[in-house]
């Protein structure tokens, strides 16, 4: 190890790439990470991140720091036999939950203080990814390296547009007890010396929903894996076929509107048809819509697909769409750009940061509405020439602006700013501390 490498403790408290945001940025800045040179350990609950392996990544490692485990499938808010209880950490995991409160956040910040102090002088610095929880309070002194947090976006956002979708006062107070913890992530967010974040939309939301002062949040972007997702002329594109990620049941990512917007778009393009990168609600707004439109065979839900299989299912796509109502950045439009598809995208949050402007990498509509959503997906769908120009556009601005290796560098740079802070910089260590992998993935 170099004098210039650094030891990082990087914690998810969900890690998996396929269950959601968080799990992508953990497998793809680990990789980064680990390529320039630095150590990297990433500490997490299940579900369990995914690492990639390979040439020159001999510094990455994974840590499982388990849970209870208590939305698990097949089998969620299961209830744990009790051979299964360890600590004082576990019966508040199972109460909170028994209570429809969401404990995560709490309990593994809790879990990974309590590893992390038994391992002071492992680590230059701690990097948590959205935790946000008490556990990791207490500054170098308590955790034994400076603290760096990413907040992609205030969850509090996402708890306001459910509380907004919510139809009856039994559903609201629903919403407003499982995103209880949002009240802890106020608290220690204000506390937090050094807080990263994906987009200038997101910092400017962090500074109003969570009082974090701007001074204390720096914006490094993130981006797509640009050799993954990737041109493939070899793969035939579908006619019709518009792709989406989405999660039918979360009122943020706006699904309910694109639905609508298929069934307008079918008026004028008999064939366009939907495919959704994501678990199909049975019951709710989005499955009411299908039926109401009558487009059973019109939309299609895909879950369980490996990166190769996504990947081609966009290239596949004449057009791939981002209807969601707000995002703190928006991977799944910075991937679909990467692939040279053509995108529509809302105006949402940061999204016009990523897709760029309306009718040059992209054509934008404002978020929630269908009719808009249906002129811009059957203009496209109708213009050969105007998706060959937005597809090449949109790759170029996400080469020259959200790839992995950038933002990598540009989180490097963050912790030593946040080491060179901390108390007792002047000594820190900067040699190798040997040790062997603690898990496997």
């Amino acid at each position: 190890m170099t004098a210039e490498s650094l030891r990082i403790a990087l914690l998810t408290y969900k890690g998996n790439p396929f269950c959601g945001g968080q799990g992508v940025y953990v497998r793809h800045l680990s990789r980064e990470l680990a390529r320039l040179g630095h150590r990297v350990e990433v500490i997490g609950a299940q579900p369990y991140p995914v690492l990639d392996t390979g040439d020159g990544l001999d510094g990455l490692s994974l840590t499982e720091l388990p849970s209870l485990d208590l939305y698990r499938s097949p089998d969620p808010f299961r209830t744990p036999g009790r051979g299964e209880y360890r600590d004082w950490i576990d019966v508040a995991e199972v109460a909170t939950m028994w209570t429809g409160g969401f404990p995560e956040p709490l309990t593994f910040s809790l879990r990974a203080g309590r590893h992390l102090r038994a391992r002071r002088g492992e680590f230059d610095v701690v990097h948590d990814n959205q935790t946000l929880g008490y556990g990791l309070l207490g500054g170098p002194a308590s955790l034994g390296a400076p603290l760096v947090t990413t907040i992609h976006h205030p969850i509090t956002v996402d708890r306001q547009l459910e509380l907004d979708a919510a139809a009856t006062w039994r559903r609201r107070m629903s919403v407003r007890r499982w995103y209880g913890f949002t009240s802890m992530q106020k608290r220690v967010a204000r506390r937090l010396p050094s807080v990263l974040t994906v987009s200038g939309t997101s910092r400017d939301e962090i500074v109003q929903h969570l009082g974090v002062a701007g001074s204390r949040i720096s914006v490094v972007h993130i981006g797509a894996d640009t050799d993954l997702f990737s041109p493939d002329p070899a793969v035939p594109v579908v006619p019709g076929r518009i792709v989406t990620t989405s999660s039918a049941d979360v009122p943020l990512k706006g699904l309910v509107f694109l639905v609508e917007a298929l069934a307008k778009v079918r008026a004028e393009h008999p064939g366009a048809h939907l495919v959704v990168v994501g678990k199909r609600a049975e019951d709710g707004p989005v499955a009411q819509a299908i039926e109401r439109y009558g487009l059973e065979g019109a939309v299609r839900f895909v879950k369980g697909i490996s990166d190769r299989e996504l990947v081609d299912l966009v290239r596949s796509a004449q057009v791939a769409c981002v209807p969601s109502l707000y995002e703190g950045f928006s991977l799944p439009a910075a991937e679909a750009m990467a692939t040279g598809t053509p995108l529509v995208a809302t105006t949402g949050g940061a999204i016009p940061e990523v897709a760029g402007p309306d009718g040059e990498t992209c054509l934008a509509v404002p978020p929630g509405d269908a009719g808009a959503l249906a002129t811009a997906l059957a203009r496209l769908l109708g213009d050969e020439e105007l998706r060959a120009r937005l597809g090449a556009a949109g790759r170029a601005r996400v080469l020259a602006r959200f790839t992995w290796a950038r933002a990598a560098q540009g989180t490097a740079e963050r912790y030593r700013a946040a080491i060179d802070a901390a108390p007792g910089a002047a000594v820190r260590p900067t040699q190798e501390t040997p040790q062997e992998s603690r898990a496997t993935c």
